[in-house]
């Protein structure tokens, strides 16, 4: 089990340079939080499409036409 390192933004910024280099090599991601609350996750690039990642992930969906019931959000 991956143990992901919680950070707040403030500790980030004073400790930027060896909380990414720690990312780098571990290629473990880090959670950056606002008040306790997560706000971003900084994790290693990686080459390639990223959603191969996904492939055989979906086993069966019974409806594939019928909407989700999640209300989605344009960006914008």
């Amino acid at each position: 089990m991956t143990l992901v390192m919680k950070v707040s933004k403030s500790y980030f910024k004073a400790h930027a340079l060896e909380l990414l280099r720690r990312v780098e090599t571990t290629g473990e991601p880090l959670i950056l939080t606002d008040r306790g609350r997560p706000v971003l996750e900084v994790r290693p690039y990686r080459e390639g499409d990223p959603r191969e990642g996904l492939l055989g992930t979906l086993l069966h969906y019974e409806e594939p036409t019928e909407p989700t019931g999640e209300a989605w959000e344009a960006l914008g």
